[in-house]
């Protein structure tokens, strides 16, 4: 296991280059990401193992997401805590070389599209995802996360609270039900996106629609549904994890479709308890903070917790066999390095399969083996 310290930041995003097998991208802030500055550090994995700064970058408020950019090996994309999102390139060390400013609170998430490749979004605290677009100073498109069903569920409980950074109009007693956490391009179609709420919602958008919104189910029986990410391998399958400690697995083709609201499933997917998902595994102690697919195994997912450890997980569920495992059955593995709230995780695409890197609040990034746990 290979580490580095972040010194006086801690870790929230952290991803492999997809260009180069030595080269990590960290989204770091001070504080916690409750108030200061934020940093963007470069780190390479020298042959000797040892793994060194190559360069970083200082910002005016807290980072909390990144994105290698998929058109230009040296730019990635960073989320930041004022509402801005900065695209920085490696031969240019002093500052960002785009900024984007049209969301109103916190950008939380920042994902490139790995099929089109020549866009990305981000998901924000006001409640809406934008795509952009590096050639263009302003969005290519909006998407509000807020849906008005003709039957509503009851109010969703809200469990717990987003970092705040130190901009005046941070409320302290903001509802964070319409937060978006997470947004990903599926790996499968340069138009689908998928993106979770505070309000325990998991939504799949097409952006070449002209009615984006394609389905939209409760994932967490209405606690915040904090990550989710698609499955390389089954462009119909799903992850999501939540404050309810699970990670849950989704066939999307089971999910009634909001046009579709009088069919004969029993139950509305918007329904305070939700869908039953594929497969459900129990294990962390406390919220999941990330889950992600691997790039080298359709059954293989790693995940985050506040509960400072990642889990390595086997899903062996289908159509055919709902929750096949379940409690630590198929919990392949617990990376325990970590002693803060680990945040952010990424599966190297280079080399043998299973390498991983994390990051926490301990101010710590970890390259780990995920074969070996």
């Amino acid at each position: 296991m290979l580490s580095y310290r972040t010194r006086g930041y801690n870790g929230y995003g952290v991803q492999y280059s997809p260009y180069f097998d030595n080269k990590i991208a960290v989204a770091t802030a001070s504080n916690y990401g409750l108030v200061g500055n934020g940093r963007l550090f470069i780190l390479n994995i020298e042959p000797n193992g040892s793994i060194t700064n190559e360069v970083s970058w200082e910002t005016q408020d807290g980072l909390f997401d990144i994105a290698w950019s998929e058109i230009h090996e040296n730019q990635c994309a960073v989320a930041s805590g004022d509402g801005s999102i900065k695209l920085f390139d490696l031969k240019v060390p002093n500052f960002p070389v785009m900024n984007w400013k049209e969301h109103t609170r916190e950008v939380f998430a920042v994902n490139w599209n790995l099929v089109d490749k020549t866009n990305f979004v981000s998901a924000s605290w006001d409640g809406s995802i934008k795509v952009w677009s590096p050639q263009r100073q302003d969005s290519l498109l909006t998407l509000n996360s807020q849906v008005d069903f003709t039957t509503k569920a009851s109010p969703l409980p809200q469990t717990a609270k987003p970092p705040l950074s130190h901009q005046q109009n941070h409320q302290q007693n903001a509802n964070t039900a319409n937060c978006i956490y997470n947004a990903t391009f599926s790996p499968h179609s340069p138009s689908t996106i998928i993106s979770c709420n505070g309000s325990s919602h998991v939504q799949v958008w097409d952006i070449r629609s002209p009615h984006p919104l394609q389905l939209d189910y409760v994932a967490h029986g209405g606690l915040e549904a904090l990550s989710c990410d698609w499955n390389k391998y089954k462009s119909t399958i799903v992850a999501s994890g939540g404050t309810d400690k699970s990670v849950r697995i989704w066939d999307l083709r089971m999910i009634t479709k909001i046009d579709q609201p009088n069919s004969h499933s029993p139950m509305p997917a918007y329904h305070i308890r939700g869908p039953t998902p594929l497969n459900e595994m129990l294990g962390h102690e406390f919220a999941v903070r990330k889950v992600l697919f691997s790039p080298h195994d359709s059954q293989e997912l790693i995940s985050t917790s506040y509960d400072m450890t990642c889990r390595v997980w086997r899903d062996m569920s289908d159509e055919k066999a709902r929750f096949l495992n379940v409690a630590e059955g198929n919990n392949k593995g617990v990376m325990r390095a970590h002693k803060e709230f680990t945040i952010g995780c990424d599966y190297s695409l280079w080399g043998e399969p299973g390498w991983a890197v994390s990051t926490g609040w301990d101010e710590m990034v970890y390259v780990w083996d995920s074969k070996r746990l």
